[in-house]
């Protein structure tokens, strides 16, 4: 039987790249175990609903997070991210 966890695949690839804010793609994919087109996919997801803002660094991307954002789930809309990150152990953000 598969082994689950309480966070999303989105939830993961968002606290990485907020604590390691020039990550790439493929960095991202081996820590979290899913594939790169995968991370790219949610990468794209998180950037059109505007959790991230992305800015080219020479030959990299640097990652925003838009911590005051509520979550996205009916239950948790008076939630912004930036708590989240906070439990999940965001410093001094």
């Amino acid at each position: 039987m598969p082994e689950w966890t309480f966070l999303t695949n989105h939830a993961l690839v968002l606290c990485f790249l907020d604590r390691h804010p020039q990550i790439t793609a493929l960095e991202l994919s081996r820590e979290i175990g899913i594939t790169e087109r995968t991370t790219r996919k949610i990468i794209a997801d998180l950037c059109a609903a505007e959790y991230i803002e992305k800015t080219k660094e020479g030959r990299r991307m640097r990652y925003h997070i838009n911590s005051d954002l509520p979550l996205r789930h009916k239950t948790n809309r008076d939630t912004v991210v930036g708590k989240l990150l906070k439990a999940l152990g965001r410093q001094n953000k």
